[in-house]
């Protein structure tokens, strides 16, 4: 807590999504990794086809989350709820393994 007190800006608290990005060789590859990343809770997922032909599946989770701490220096939030952040980013991490 010490340190967030010392920022003079903004501090954001930012747990990504997980990303696995898959270079196909075929389409139907790409199709049949794409169903399965959707079937198994990806629901970001997608396949990009690029202009020379490069065949791109992206598995994304939807699991991400970004929430404002302090705000030109000023502390908004308790230490309890940083540490309730802290607790879900952790369950969002599980969840993405």
């Amino acid at each position: 807590m010490t340190a967030l007190e010392e920022v003079a800006g903004d501090v954001v608290f930012k747990f990504e999504p997980f990303v696995l990005h898959v270079l196909c060789r075929e389409l139907q590859d790409a199709r049949l990794l794409h169903s399965v990343a959707i079937d198994s809770g990806f629901r970001n997922s997608g396949i990009t086809v690029g202009k020379k032909g490069k065949i791109m599946m992206a598995v994304r989770s939807t699991h991400c989350l970004e929430v404002p701490l302090s705000h030109m220096g000023k502390l908004m939030v308790s230490e309890e709820y940083i540490e309730f952040l802290i607790h879900t980013a952790n369950q969002k991490m599980e969840e993405n393994m």
